[in-house]
């Protein structure tokens, strides 16, 4: 085979896949990632003894994506509960799925989320997501979640309580104001798999992918400036010259045709705490409706794996996804929030670091499950890949890549 020069710029998930892809297929590519590794916003660092994920994230274990790149049992996943605990000064109370444990039947069915009525629709939504396709959920019409939840007929209460805190988190928008396809997508798959994550931290995701590249060659600090036709030119003065081009991170920074023509990125906030030990107890992610409060949700990260402390204190994961200053003040005030909440006195949260993440999750007008490889295609030697051209989220990172990848074979095909 006519070995061809092809560079991928990003070893995020999306890069990861092109890369594995386009090995497969017999070419030797090169990636440029601008950081120290792999994993783009799907990294995990080390501090003090704690394994801290940049943001809070989880991998849903029914992305079809997912599961066909890969290995579950490696990553040796821990499970959350499904379901949530509410969170209110003085009160809590959980929110469990009756599908999946039926003796929570019971409790579910007077529990204070929701109406009588709500326990019913949650049923009645659940199995009809589960009878649809994820391409016929995202060919269905896009509407506003928080339309759809009030068409459906949920009552204000259990929207409240529950749907506008657990999805919050999820889209990182405050008014779901995101696409009925993504809420129904994004509940089907909690409705038939489970929320995950690796014991070692999502960093292992991208690490799993990087060991499965056996020709490609990794430049990592290698910040690329801009692309020019079949030029790459990197940010030290480098140039390198292409056959092809796959982009798998944000094209707006490197082509210049593309500045202001990509969406911002929602942002998040995610602080962490050390505690002496859990006071939830158990994998289960805690909401907080309250539209007055900072903290969105919280979830003790060594309530699901153990792992992630090797100091033998309990890890707090705390999001918050109202626009607020990453400062000693919101830290405090987090703080003093999770005391009314829970009763523990503030000064017993131990800070241990606060992410501000600006590029958390890209905002899709138009969401789509899938997209044809000739539609990644942007000039003859160059390809886009990654989640902003599908729907935020893992499954869609992978989907990009693959699609790229194949774009990118089908123009090194020689025309009979």
């Amino acid at each position: 085979m006519d070995q061809q020069k092809i560079y991928i710029i990003g070893a995020g998930i999306s890069g990861l896949i092109a890369a594995y892809e386009l090995e497969r297929a017999g070419y030797f590519p090169e990636i440029l990632e601008a950081s120290d590794g792999v994993g783009g916003r799907v990294r995990t660092d080390i501090e003090n003894g704690f394994r801290l994920d940049r943001g809070f994230q989880v991998l849903l274990t029914a992305y079809p994506e997912a599961q066909r790149y890969l290995d579950y049992e490696k990553l040796n996943l821990k499970m959350f509960d499904p379901g949530a605990i509410i969170f209110k000064p003085g009160d809590f109370f959980a929110v469990h799925d009756p599908l999946r444990n039926p003796m929570r039947l019971f409790g579910m069915a007077f529990s204070k989320v929701g109406t009588f009525k709500d326990k019913f629709k949650i049923l009645s939504l659940t199995n009809s997501l589960k009878k649809k396709t994820e391409e016929e959920i995202f060919a269905e019409p896009s509407i506003p979640t928080i339309d759809f939840l009030r068409n459906y007929g949920f009552s204000e209460t259990i929207i409240d309580n529950f749907f506008k805190p657990f999805f919050k988190g999820i889209f990182l928008e405050n008014a779901l104001q995101t696409s009925s396809r993504m809420f129904n997508f994004v509940f089907r798959m909690f409705s038939i798999g489970y929320a995950s994550i690796p014991e070692k931290g999502m960093q292992e995701i991208p690490n799993q992918l990087k060991s499965k590249l056996q020709h490609t060659v990794f430049h990592f600090n290698s910040p690329v400036e801009r692309v020019e036709g079949n030029t790459i030119l990197l940010k030290d003065g480098r140039k390198l010259q292409a056959d092809k081009v796959i982009i798998a991170s944000r094209p707006d920074k490197v082509l210049p045709q593309l500045e202001g023509q990509v969406k911002e990125y929602r942002k998040v906030i995610n602080i962490y705490f050390s505690l002496e030990k859990s006071f939830i107890a158990q994998p289960m992610i805690g909401l907080v409706p309250d539209t007055q409060y900072l903290i969105n949700n919280f979830v003790f990260m060594t309530d699901v794996s153990k792992s992630y402390s090797s100091t033998g204190r309990a890890l707090l994961s705390v999001s918050v996804t109202q626009d607020s200053k990453a400062d000693e003040l919101l830290i405090k005030m987090v703080a003093l929030e999770l005391e009314a909440l829970t009763g523990i006195k503030a000064s017993y949260f131990d800070q241990i670091k606060t992410y501000e993440i600006l590029d958390a999750l890209p905002q899709v007008d138009d969401m789509q499950y899938t997209i044809s490889p000739t539609n990644t295609k942007i000039q003859d030697n160059i390809f886009l890949a990654g989640d902003y051209l599908l729907n935020g989220s893992i499954n869609a990172a992978m989907t990009a890549g693959r699609k790229a990848a194949e774009a990118v074979m089908l123009s090194l095909q020689p025309i009979h």
